[in-house]
């Protein structure tokens, strides 16, 4: 009977987790039918247990009737009400398995609010942005996995039909740069002056320095203080003496009016509090006739088609769970870059595709090289949280609730 009561609890359980606080009664109630013939299987072959055992039936039946009343009672009611009822068919339930039930129902309850509420919410007053940046630079997780590039990568349809993960996850970051100069048409031209917006530890920067060359000067500009130590760094350890790095917002930069000739802007605009501003300042420090390339997460365009309850509820948690004050279309951008009235020829475009196998091959090349993590148990939370966050990224990309933006445009001479 141990055996039995083991069983129907963990039935209990996994019915109970598998379905949430929305359950559908069908599977539980037919398992525990095939329980209790099972008991009754049990009292002929072993008839001195026969009265134990049909106690247990009878209990058992009588939580399978009340389930059936409560099921036929409403079934298409809400996830409230069906907790309702369930509670109330807990009232004929064995106590054990009554116990078990409800143990597991606000387990579920308590696991579902604390993986929907996010811990890093956006406030500039108190710089989060350089905040978590800092933290993630300090504890090398980030730089460990991802290399020196904080930006996702470029697969191509082939690789992506292959099987990303076959893929060099570093490598797949190189690409991207390379096919982001493409699309800025920047690859076969000769910059005297380059600015990395939301430079990172430099990665881009020490790359755009090495591939134009001597004669072009690249600076980078992060909010993290540790993020310009980390890439002043590096950049002295591979001797690149073409890039420098400055702490510096990007929505009050220092820098004189037409001082660039390219401005580059990957992944930054996700994190700025102003995205007019953030358009604005970086045409203004770009040059005549220089060229401005931007990439950087978005919704999709609601003007349309207004974003559903579920879809707000995640996009809030993707605002708040990395510090995002909030994210706009691709095609809000080009407006913003039109409306700056120094922008021409604006083009954009969407690379959700070609990006999204970024957010899962994040987390596995983690999953093949989970020791950095395992030695870290103070960063065991925050690295569930932030694979978490990856796939629920990788979902919203999926079904089209973000877009991967690309903006490129020229600045019209004075």
């Amino acid at each position: 009977m141990l055996m039995v009561h083991a069983t129907i609890s963990c039935l209990i359980f996994f019915c109970v987790l598998h379905e949430g606080v929305g359950f559908s009664f069908k599977p539980l109630r037919r398992v525990l039918r095939s329980v209790s013939t099972n008991i009754e299987r049990e009292s002929i072959s072993a008839p001195s247990s026969q009265r134990n055992n049909r106690l247990e039936i009878n209990r058992v039946n009588k939580f399978i009737s009340a389930l059936n009343a409560a099921a036929s009672a409403a079934p298409a009611v809400s996830c409230t009400s069906k907790c309702a009822l369930f509670g109330a068919s807990l009232k004929k339930m064995p106590s054990i398995y009554a116990l078990i039930a409800a143990a597991t129902l606000a387990f579920i309850s308590w696991w579902r609010k604390t993986i929907w509420t996010a811990s890093r919410t956006y406030n500039k007053e108190a710089n989060t942005v350089g905040n978590e940046y800092d933290a993630w630079t300090t504890e090398g997780i980030l730089e460990y996995y991802w290399g020196e590039h904080i930006h996702l990568g470029y697969y191509t349809e082939e690789e992506r039909l292959a099987d990303y993960r076959k893929k060099n996850f570093i490598e797949a970051k190189y690409d991207f740069i390379d096919k982001m100069a493409e699309f800025g048409q920047i690859e076969d031209v000769k910059p005297a002056a380059v600015l990395d917006v939301g430079c990172g530890i430099g990665g881009t920067s020490r790359y755009l320095a090495k591939k134009f060359g001597a004669g072009t000067s690249v600076t980078g500009i992060t909010l993290s203080p540790e993020q310009q130590k980390r890439a002043t760094s590096l950049a002295q350890e591979r001797g690149i003496t073409n890039a420098k790095f400055e702490v510096m917002d990007a929505l009050d930069m220092s820098f004189p009016d037409n001082t660039f000739d390219v401005v580059w802007a990957c992944e930054s605009g996700e994190h700025m509090p102003d995205k007019k501003r953030y358009v604005e300042e970086m045409s203004r420090v770009l040059k005549p006739g220089g060229r401005i390339v931007i990439a950087t997460w978005c919704q999709r365009d609601d003007s349309s088609i207004p974003f559903t309850t579920d879809e707000k509820k995640t996009l809030q948690f993707l605002y708040d769970e990395w510090t995002h004050p909030y994210f706009i279309s691709i095609e809000e951008y080009e407006r913003l870059m039109n409306g700056t009235g120094k922008l021409v020829n604006v083009k954009t475009d969407d690379w959700a595709i070609p990006t999204i196998p970024s957010w899962r091959h994040s987390i596995w090349v983690g999953v093949y090289d989970p020791w950095p993590v395992i030695k870290r148990p103070h960063l065991w939370w925050k690295c569930f949280r932030d694979g978490l966050t990856l796939e629920r990224m990788h979902g919203a990309f999926s079904d089209g609730l973000m877009q991967y933006g690309m903006m490129t445009s020229t600045k019209k001479a004075e």
